[in-house]
């Protein structure tokens, strides 16, 4: 008789078996994980979100394929190195997904200064996606085998009939960059459905509202609004029958 995979959800800690650094890069991890299926950006058990592991290593943390992103916790993470070989993962039969993992070993390889990649399938961004004017006003349009020369020093692109894709130095930064992409792409879709003229910001407030935002012009984005995010988990926790994201 076939033994019957394990798919088994209840995964041992492994707090004590890594340094402080990783555990805490896990958990902010697991943490995004659950932030995006709380604020409607999931798509069944697909996609990934991705963090650099400090260290030499290079090597990076990933959901195992097979789980939604309200089961992920710091201690389900699988292990890989730039490549999508696994370095570790549970004692499970769900497996890393290495042709999902493409997108993001590009970025991590291409970019040193990106430790966090988050990657959507939306309904809003899908339809952006689609669309020829792409986010209004505008926004880098790629194909993946140009992924990395069109993203170049930027931290959110639309890929074409794809979805979103965000990137940033850590987590919050990237969590709150995909966001705003998503708010974004919902706020023009309702508006194009409207059937009106839509009225675009000038080329100077454009300029000016992206300066704001450029590295070292003010705080960090989304670091700011990370602890709020993290209450709100704790929060939505103490009525869930999945585990906690810190476990």
């Amino acid at each position: 008789m076939d033994k019957l995979p394990n798919y088994r959800t209840d995964f041992r800690s492994i707090r004590d078996e890594i340094t402080p650094d990783e555990w805490r890069q896990r958990v902010e991890l697991a943490a995004c994980y659950r932030l995006v299926d709380l604020y409607g950006m999931t798509d069944l058990t697909y996609n990934h979100i991705t963090l650099r592991v400090p260290g030499p290593e290079h090597h990076i943390l990933i959901n195992l394929y097979g789980l939604t992103y309200k089961e992920i916790t710091a201690s389900s993470l699988a292990k890989i190195d730039l490549d999508g070989n696994v370095i570790w993962k549970p004692d499970t039969d769900y497996y890393v997904n290495k042709a999902g993992y493409v997108i993001h070993g590009a970025i991590h390889r291409a970019r040193p200064d990106v430790r966090a990649v988050i990657h959507t399938h939306t309904r809003a961004g899908m339809a952006v996606a689609a669309m020829q004017c792409g986010l209004l006003p505008a926004v880098n349009l790629a194909e993946q085998e140009r992924l990395v020369r069109d993203l170049g020093t930027h931290n959110a692109m639309i890929l074409r009939s794809h979805g979103l894709l965000t990137c940033g130095p850590s987590i919050p930064e990237a969590f709150n960059t995909m966001y705003q992409l998503e708010l974004s792409c919902r706020t023009q879709v309702d508006a194009m459905a409207a059937r009106t003229e839509l009225v675009v910001p000038s080329k100077e407030t454009l300029e000016k509202t992206a300066h704001l935002y450029q590295p070292g012009t003010r705080r960090p984005y989304g670091v700011l609004e990370w602890p709020a995010m993290l209450r709100q988990l704790d929060a939505e926790q103490k009525n869930s029958a999945f585990p906690p994201y810190w476990q």
